[in-house]
């Protein structure tokens, strides 16, 4: 029962303030505030009038009630449902009120100069049955006993969340909790309210006990707090780990009893390892709970595995279930089909992280929409009835580009610790059937040399050539670019060599570590490297002015860059003309695994590298691999690599069209891009609108079909706190790591695991793989523990060395034969005693 109605002022931030009254029912807001949220009042602006088409478009969007000045209500009335509006008076307006507008509204809010509950009554007189909402235009908020008093006549308090707050009562400010607890009463002897616990859905969970502390704490924190009648205060789930997070509290008719609505985790409500008092629960929810504990953990080989990992199948079992639905014709049959038909939507709705609580809200939103739809079906499934049976099947199947581009949701509150690894794992890379694959390639090219190069180019880059390598000078018109490409580049190339260029170590680094003990450390380039361009779905020549770069900064002697060639033969000129900056002096016209073979063992014409870098597909990860564990090769590579991945935390400030922007940057490099958000503690209506912006961005991109793929297998994560997203997102350790944060630079030094960090709004990570100066050759599938990204010094190498004077080994040289001796090797004792015995 609604007796309190915050008003949000235009300016409040408060969003804990926030969270506690959204509790307690709807929220009047301003319609000049910019997030108007699901089933609230809209305050409509006298100085900025709105038109008929305004407020039904309100209204659609889900608010539940708009509050109109006078002449905006005169215009509505018979347009929109009566129960949609509440007329807008000051005291004076009252005996303006024609009959029309008072039998076309729902309520009024009266604003006052003060509470007089003599003027309240007489208002209500004349608004027969229409519920009275009270605005007293004061600074100060009125005292509880003026509060009790207005309550108790039936009239609503309206107030601005500015005079609310989470302290005590003041002169100035009402603590929420004091509001809400005003008109409560209790005629049991303890003075304690019977509550029940219930789902979001309204499911029982069972009956407990309030107090005015407990209720208070509940609002104040949003966590299930009762009063046990033995043991005191009660806060669920302190000892046992099964917390609730409350979605709302309600009083009844009577204000003698409340009803907590509540996210139960854990085993469940009830002590025993059950989720109700009332036993386990049955249909839907139990259907719920099941599917969501089999999407976790279902076993290998389970038909709800295979529903769950094969969209297709899902997809096909929706269209079937629902045909035969259609085609049922009595009760039973009806029944039993529509069973099956909400086992397989409701498998599809958790596979995506949407819960029954979720739809229900979905149906309530349609609900509130004033215009509406014809409601005719869409052309495929149209039937004529003339010579067709009534049952007959549809002949066109639900097209994909139907289909919203959507990312499944996991909460990390209330997941198992099982369910929480399960999020951090990335798929399974089968390295060992990989490498397999590629080791008869690898040895191909191993053993003939050019002419197997040739033969696997032909027949997996489609291009036949008459030669492996380009070799320097290049041709102009071979580099020939657009001056905007061209401009672009140098820019690019300019930023990043000034990056790279800071990090040489030119230094030599010496320690004394004793008297005549002299140790040194000192960097030289690695004198061949191969830097592997990919080719496939995109042209990358940033990543070959991200590896040629730092390969030119460190003075390798060698640079070999590896390219799949386009079918004529060519390599890509953007490609050619940073080979051209960075000093290139080969450029191997291969992809694939027979160019990493071609570079770890040389042939005729392609010179041998001693590390190959940059990232590629399986076939290029695994020949890597496999060529860094042969002795014979002698070459190293830069790192483990796996499909790109991008981790984006976004808070309240985050703007959900940027943070749509930044997943789908991620998304579009392949199919098996890795892409999670990890939202703290964002509002429903927050993460909607980052869900629709993912859905029409992606709609509007020209790689859309990598997208239907890529982003259905992303996730969401919910957190609660800052320190719960920083945390999974160390452990998760991502390539690129995205902060949508407010004060986003001072969280930086929370950050352990990543390949990259972007920091604040306007810092894309497209600005990483391109121009800002930082490498994007990073490492990948949690290996950001281990390994940094590739960096200047991922081309050099240290030598040590140490010079010891006579007197020097003099001291030392005792130390050293003795523990030669120890591991009983004479030779190195005697090395040094031969030199003690000669003065």
């Amino acid at each position: 029962m609604t007796r309190f109605l915050p008003l949000i002022d235009s300016n409040e931030s408060r969003n804990e303030l926030l969270s506690s009254l959204s509790l307690l029912g709807p929220l009047i807001v301003s319609s000049s505030h910019p997030d108007i949220p699901f089933n609230s009042h809209a305050l409509l602006d006298h100085n900025n009038p709105f038109s008929v088409d305004q407020i039904i478009e309100l209204l659609d969007s889900g608010v539940d009630k708009v509050i109109l000045p006078l002449a905006s209500a005169k215009e509505v009335i018979g347009v929109i449902p009566k129960e949609r509006s509440i007329l807008l008076l000051d005291v004076a307006s009252v005996s303006a009120v024609s009959d029309t507008v008072r039998n076309g509204v729902s309520g009024v809010l009266l604003k006052t100069p003060e509470i007089d509950l003599d003027l309240i009554t007489s208002v209500s007189q004349f608004f027969a049955n229409s519920p009275i909402h009270v605005l007293p235009d004061s600074s100060h908020p009125p005292s509880i006993q003026t509060i009790r008093a207005l309550f108790a006549t039936g009239t609503n308090l309206v107030l601005p969340s500015s005079q609310i707050t989470h302290a005590p009562t003041s002169p100035t400010q009402i603590n929420v909790a004091d509001i809400f607890l005003a008109p409560i009463r209790s005629d049991r002897p303890d003075g304690l309210f019977p509550t029940i616990v219930s789902t979001q859905t309204g499911h029982s969970l069972g009956l407990v006990y309030s107090s005015v502390e407990s209720i208070k704490e509940s609002i104040l924190t949003g966590r299930g707090t009762y009063q046990s009648r033995k043991h005191g205060l009660w806060r669920k789930g302190e000892t046992s780990g099964a917390t609730q997070t409350v979605v709302s509290i309600r009083l009844d008719c009577d204000s003698d009893s409340l009803e907590f609505r509540v996210v139960q985790r854990g085993a469940g409500f009830c002590h025993l390892p059950r989720q109700s008092c009332f036993g386990e629960a049955s249909g839907l929810p139990a259907l719920e709970k099941t599917l969501a504990s089999r999407f976790e953990s279902a076993p290998a080989g389970s038909y709800t595995k295979r529903v769950f990992d094969d969209p297709q199948l899902l997809q096909s079992k929706i269209m079937e279930e629902a045909d035969e639905l259609c085609r049922a014709l009595t009760k039973e049959e009806v029944a039993f089909e529509a069973a099956d038909l909400f086992y397989f939507a409701l498998s599809k709705c958790t596979a995506f992280g949407v819960g029954i609580a979720d739809i229900e809200r979905s149906l309530d939103r349609k609900a509130k929409k004033v215009t509406r739809r014809p409601g005719n079906a869409k052309s495929q499934w149209n039937r004529k009835t003339s010579g067709s049976s009534p049952t007959a099947s549809p002949t066109t199947s639900l097209s994909a580009p139907d289909l919203s581009i959507r990312m499944r949701s996991s909460n990390l509150s209330e997941v198992s610790p099982e369910a929480r690894a399960a999020l951090l794992r990335r798929p399974v890379l089968k390295s060992d059937e990989m490498i397999a694959k590629v080791k008869p390639i690898v040895s191909e090219v191993r053993v003939r040399g050019d002419a197997a190069l040739l033969e696997l180019t032909a027949k997996f880059d489609k291009a036949k050539l008459k030669s492996t390598c380009m070799f320097p000078p290049y041709t102009k018109e071979g580099t020939q670019i657009p001056e905007d490409v061209k401009l672009a580049i140098d820019k690019a190339y300019e930023n990043i060599k000034k990056f790279h260029q800071a990090q040489t170590d030119g230094s030599t680094l010496q320690v004394e570590t004793m008297p005549g003990v002299v140790c040194s450390r000192f960097a030289r380039p690695i004198a061949r490297v191969g830097l592997y361009i990919p080719g496939g779905t995109a042209i990358l020549p940033s990543t070959a002015l991200m590896l040629g770069i730092p390969a030119q900064v460190a003075g390798c002697k060698e640079v070999v860059l590896a390219t799949p060639p386009r079918p004529d033969g060519s390599i890509s000129p953007e490609v050619l003309y940073v080979a051209h900056l960075v000093g290139a002096s080969a450029i191997l016209k291969a992809g694939g695994a027979q160019a990493v073979a071609a570079m770890a063992y040389g042939t005729e014409t392609v010179p041998k590298v001693d590390k190959i870098f940059g990232p590629g597909n399986q076939w290029v990860t695994a020949a890597k691999m496999l060529v860094q564990n042969d002795t014979d090769a002698l070459v190293s590579i830069d790192m483990p690599a796996g499909p790109s991945e991008v981790l984006v935390i976004a808070d309240y400030t985050a703007n959900p069209a940027f943070v749509a922007a930044d997943l789908l940057s991620q998304a579009e490099h392949g199919v098996d891009s890795q892409v999670v958000l990890v939202a703290v503690d964002l509002m429903p209506e927050h993460l909607a609108r980052i869900e629709s912006e993912v859905d029409k961005q992606a709609r509007a991109l020209s790689r859309v079909d990598i997208l239907r793929e890529s982003i259905p297998k992303s996730i969401i994560v919910q957190a609660l706190t800052i320190d719960d997203a920083i945390q999974f997102s160390n452990d998760y350790a991502p390539e690129h790591l995205i902060l949508h944060l407010e004060n986003a630079a001072d969280k930086v030094e929370s950050i352990e695991n990543a390949g990259s960090v972007f920091v604040g709004p306007y810092t894309p990570e497209s600005c990483g793989d391109y121009a800002s100066g930082t490498n994007h050759t990073l490492p990948t599938n949690g290996y950001a523990r281990q390994f940094s990204g590739v960096n200047t010094q991922s081309f050099q190498k240290y030598i040590t060395s140490q010079e010891i004077t006579a007197d020097g080994l003099r001291q030392l040289g005792p130390i050293v034969a003795t523990l030669a001796d120890c591991e009983g090797l004479q030779a190195h004792a005697n090395a040094v005693r031969i030199r003690l015995e000669t003065k």
